[in-house]
């Protein structure tokens, strides 16, 4: 850095600072220690912001993972099960990612309170998993959610429904940083509160986030006190992302001195997942690289499915004592993701995130596992509802796996025009969810309602133009058909 550049990176940090304690003196004092907490966080983020210019990563540094380094699922399921898997659940604890809210799909509240399949939310099917795993095995497997400031409270009420269930629930907050203006790079925060004209001045800062606040929340220590060794990490609307015996067996009966400290559940790109992280090898250490970290050059080659042949399900296994120790040593060196937002009134701002797997290189010992696609079954969208409401699944103890009668292992193409974006307005359409087990691509656009018991086959596609609306009549089989113009059904 030339010297300028040095005495501007100071005076930035030194008026974060100032502002930063101008903040904590508008709060109350309970509510200054936490934020205090949070804010070294994120002091500790800006500094390294504004060092790192650039791509962090070079691009001619990276190459391919060694073989051995990401193990086929096979070969660690082909080992087997101990007859005391107990043991090994009993040093387990399930940690489900929980920040999100509803808004993409048009929902208020916390993302993890829609419902998606027989009116169970994300968070029940979450229950009924662990509280199987505990009655089959007798086991006292915990589950923990990260909430953020957007979705605690909420959560907190309705966990009071899961009291006689046989699952211990801990909770902890993500921690809340304050977004920055692009050009000053000051916080748009007038004074701590969370309402009014300070609506949008914070932010979550993504799931990497889980190391510190972890830490900070006491739980790390609480749970290693009780004898946990790893905790098993995803996002709460995977659905895919269930406690995998053999995966934690293969943790547990690694020997003493070569135990693996954390594992990425990779699986094999499709095109709809040219976005997703990869893992490569890097300065001998595995690590991820995230499509925001790539130099526009070589985003191209970065979405190929050819040279980055899998990406990250963010189903990851961590060692607790790892995670302690690099927490105390502060050697978690989180790459800086660099969101930019525009808010309601046209003001640019900044956010400073990290991701949970980008602490992969920092863990002695990690791997990754290509896991079979059944493990990545997130809801994002409401077309991914459609599917996982449909019969292409069934339900049993909270998990969800793909329907026995579907001849062909794959998930069918589904794409749900604007209309159906809204979770409500997506329900109002179909009078019952159609049968999809032969379906292999489904494209709907525009006005289009759905009776009961329809049936869809092969490639369908329906589009209704602007002002045209296409009721598709109770009963109707379409197999390989494309529909348009106007089509209306009404009540006599």
């Amino acid at each position: 850095m030339t010297e300028f550049q040095e005495k501007l990176r100071q005076q930035h940090e030194e008026s974060m600072h100032r502002e930063l304690e101008a903040l904590l003196n508008t709060a109350n004092k309970t509510e200054a220690e936490i934020s205090r907490k949070d804010f070294d966080g994120f002091k500790k983020l800006f500094h390294r912001f504004l060092q790192v210019k650039g791509p962090s990563v070079e691009w001619p540094k990276i190459n391919r993972p060694p073989e051995d380094s990401i193990q086929p699922y096979e070969k660690i399921r082909a080992k087997g099960l101990p007859d005391n898997i107990a043991a090994s659940l009993n040093k387990l604890a399930v940690v489900k990612l929980n920040g999100g809210l509803g808004t993409s799909m048009g929902c208020k509240g916390p993302k993890s309170l829609i419902s998606v399949r027989n009116e169970n939310t994300f968070l029940d099917l979450t229950v009924q998993q662990i509280e199987h795993l505990n009655k089959a095995f007798h086991a006292d497997v915990p589950l923990v959610l990260m909430n953020s400031f957007n979705t605690d409270e909420d959560t907190k009420k309705i966990l009071q429904k899961y009291k006689h269930h046989q699952v211990n629930i801990h909770t902890f907050n993500q921690s809340r940083y304050p977004r920055i203006n692009k050009e000053s790079l000051l916080p748009i925060a007038k004074n701590m509160g969370m309402s009014g004209e300070n609506a949008d001045a914070w932010y979550p800062p993504g799931h990497g986030d889980v190391y510190a606040s972890f830490s900070n929340s006491g739980l790390l220590d609480k749970l290693i006190a009780e004898g946990k060794e790893y905790i098993f990490v995803s996002n709460i609307d995977n659905l895919g992302a269930t406690v995998d015996l053999f995966i934690l067996h293969h943790l547990m009966s690694q020997p003493a001195d070569r135990r693996c400290e954390f594992i990425m559940e990779v699986t094999d790109k499709t095109r709809a997942d040219v976005k997703g992280g990869t893992l490569i090898q890097y300065e001998d250490h595995l690590r991820l690289l995230e499509i925001a970290q790539v130099p526009k050059a070589h985003v191209d080659e970065f979405k190929s499915v050819t040279k980055f042949k899998i990406f990250n399900t963010n189903n990851l296994w961590i060692s607790l004592p790892a995670m302690k120790r690099l927490q105390e040593k502060n050697a978690m060196d989180l790459e800086i993701i660099v969101n930019p937002k525009t808010l309601d009134g046209g003001l640019n701002v900044i956010q400073l995130e990290t991701a949970v797997g980008a602490a992969i290189k920092s863990f002695n010992n990690a791997m990754g596992v290509n896991v079979p696609r059944s493990r990545f079954l997130p809801v994002k969208t409401s077309s991914d509802l459609l599917l996982v409401m449909s019969n292409l699944y069934s339900l049993d103890a909270g998990s969800l796996t793909m329907s026995k009668k579907r001849e062909f292992p794959t998930t069918p193409h589904v794409k749900l025009g604007s209309s159906f974006t809204k979770v409500q307005e997506f329900l109002a359409r179909f009078e019952s969810i159609p049968d999809m087990l032969e379906l292999d691509h489904l494209t709907v656009s525009g006005d289009v309602t759905f009776g009961k018991n329809v049936s869809l086959k092969g490639t369908v596609i329906i589009i209704a133009n602007h002002g045209d609306r296409i009721d598709i009549p109770a009963g109707a089989m379409l197999e390989n058909k494309i529909v348009s113009g106007n089509l209306r059904i009404l009540d006599h």
